[in-house]
């Protein structure tokens, strides 16, 4: 699993990190923390900031 893309889909959609933050309703000190993999990605978690950018886990978080 590689959140590399993670922030270049945030950045794409013009979006900021207390922008997703705020729509998972978590800080934005944690939502930083799990872009950078400093903190683990749960599944749970996983699918909500999917569901944000309305595509699946795998096709933001998984390498084909």
């Amino acid at each position: 699993m590689t959140l590399e893309r993670l922030k270049e889909l945030r950045l794409s959609e013009g979006m900021t990190l207390k922008d997703i933050a705020e729509e998972l309703n978590i800080s934005l000190e944690y939502y930083w923390m799990l872009e950078n993999e400093k903190r683990k990605l749960s599944y749970e978690m996983a699918c909500r900031i999917a569901a944000i950018f309305q595509k699946t886990p795998d096709q933001i978080f998984f390498n084909y």
